[in-house]
């Protein structure tokens, strides 16, 4: 996969706190079928957790879905190594 190439891998964890925004997660929505996501600077008043960018069909979203589905990437990429 092109980020843990290119960028950093990081650990999947379940503890909230080890999202930053401008991360990048994937995750197998069931079945096989992949997702991928982005963590934005943006909290849920409900949970406290970074809100994340993801689009599953209905045009972009932003919500909290960090944990909704299996995790299989963490990822943060910083760009082309100049």
């Amino acid at each position: 996969m092109f980020f843990s190439r290119k960028g950093e891998t990081l650990p999947i964890t379940y503890g909230s706190d080890d999202y930053s925004p401008g991360d990048l997660v994937t995750w197998d929505l069931g079945g096989g079928v992949p997702h991928i996501g982005i963590v934005v600077d943006r909290k849920s008043p409900q949970s406290e957790r970074y809100w994340v960018v993801h689009n599953i069909g209905e045009g972009p979203q932003m919500e909290d879905v960090l944990f909704r589905w299996k995790i299989t990437g963490h990822y943060r990429y910083f760009g082309p190594a100049r």
